[in-house]
């Protein structure tokens, strides 16, 4: 297993839609690891593929995370559905934006379908921090940011505190994809 750095906002491959995984293989697996690996050394709650410069449809998550009942550690290829209307509106933070978060609103429900590893079919029912992280690793995968949830107001914080902190150094775009 490998620890690998993770990309910082301005990294172009953040904005990219990733590719649906089509091989399920020991490559694909070392990569889930790779993700595993990274996402515990930065006790965060989720990390997607391209976040680490790989531009596949993976996710991995906290498997403990509260109402994570199946343990599920990854997802590959995932789809979601929102089985009601239910929004929730919290902090929210990103790995590729360490040290800022920022109130956002998502989905408080979501059924999300996808993969294993190992090429199996799976589905996590999530609520709450859960489902926030589940869309949150979603949109890393479809080239959008949570600055792009954000609200004019919201960006322009987040704007200004970008330009103060020391690791920045890149234009930050709105996504078109958000």
């Amino acid at each position: 297993m490998t620890v690998v750095s993770i990309r910082k906002v301005g990294d172009p491959v953040l904005r990219r839609v990733a590719d649906p995984v089509t091989t399920f293989d020991a490559e694909l697996r070392a990569l889930v690891r790779d993700l595993n690996e990274t996402l515990a050394q930065s006790r965060g709650a989720g990390l997607a593929a391209p976040q680490i410069g790989v531009g596949l449809r993976v996710f991995a998550i906290n498997p403990d995370l509260p109402g994570n009942d199946a343990r599920l550690d990854h997802l590959i290829n995932p789809v979601l559905e929102f089985p009601d209307e239910q929004e929730q509106d919290g902090p929210e933070g990103c790995l590729s934006i360490p040290g800022i978060y920022l109130d956002t609103k998502r989905r408080l429900n979501v059924a999300a379908k996808g993969y294993t590893e190992h090429g199996d079919p799976v589905q996590v029912v999530g609520a709450g921090l859960l489902a926030r992280c589940i869309q949150h690793e979603t949109d890393h995968l479809d080239g959008v940011l949570f600055i792009d949830r954000q609200d004019e107001a919201g960006r322009e914080r987040l704007m200004a505190t970008l330009r103060e902190a020391a690791w920045f150094d890149a234009q930050v775009k709105v996504s078109p994809h958000g």
